[in-house]
């Protein structure tokens, strides 16, 4: 089936994911400006990498924690997306993250595993955890998500 012929509306979280990351005619998102990469693409996990650069700085010359926030809610919100029956949509409702050590901006990789505590029928909640190349613990985050489902009307 070749990229023009797929409709993405009919795709799964899971497919919908692997198959827009690959396409060579994809809409550009959040990761292009970041240079993420991603890992995985799992039924509720998902891991995404990035390495840090100079223009990541705050005021003190290490990596922003916007970074980190952007990573975790990526891989948090795209683990619930996997779990999603096609049709389906989510969004963001609450962020919360807890920062654990400043980071350089020296090229360090950054890696996000986000997963999937419980996908309802109207909420999700999910965890992420930041590692350097170390394997140090960086950051670590949930979120709570709204899953918008399709009305079906009689």
């Amino acid at each position: 089936m070749s990229e023009a012929t797929v409709d993405l509306a009919q795709l799964s979280g899971l497919e919908l994911l692997r198959t827009a990351m690959t396409r060579t005619d994809r809409p550009p998102f959040i990761g292009d400006l970041l240079g993420i990469e991603v890992g995985e693409l799992e039924h509720g996990k998902v891991v995404f990498s990035l390495r840090t650069r100079p223009d990541f700085a705050n005021p003190l010359g290490t990596t922003h924690g916007g970074i980190c926030a952007t990573l975790l809610d990526s891989v948090m919100g795209c683990a619930v997306h996997t779990t999603l029956e096609a049709g389906v949509g989510y969004t963001t409702l609450e962020l919360k993250i807890n920062y654990i050590r400043a980071v350089p901006t020296d090229g360090q990789r950054l890696t996000a595993t986000g997963t999937t505590i419980h996908v309802g029928r109207t909420t999700a909640t999910a965890e992420g955890r930041v590692v350097d190349e170390q394997g140090r613990l960086v950051a670590h985050a949930t979120t709570t998500c709204a899953i918008f489902r399709p009305h079906h009307r009689p």
